[in-house]
């Protein structure tokens, strides 16, 4: 319940129905990687490395169920 105390402090911010749009799903996304036992800031960062050379015919691999992290590198600072 508390991330849906500060979650709603936070959507005042948002600065229109689209950027609320955009945040709840970013929001989601990260939600989803910490339900699937991910670290949702190693799982953003790593999905942000390889966004850029994935095709999207094939962007659902980058979804927190199904990628595999690498934990060897360093986390992000």
């Amino acid at each position: 319940m508390r991330v849906v105390a500060l979650g709603r402090k936070n959507y005042l911010f948002c600065g229109s129905n689209a950027g609320g749009d955009r945040a709840a799903a970013i929001y989601s996304l990260l939600g989803s990687a910490k339900l699937n036992g991910l670290d949702p800031e190693l799982y953003l960062h790593q999905v942000l490395e390889r966004i850029a050379d994935h095709p999207i015919s094939r962007i659902a691999d980058l979804l927190p169920w199904n990628l595999t992290l690498n934990r060897t590198q360093d986390t992000p600072k």
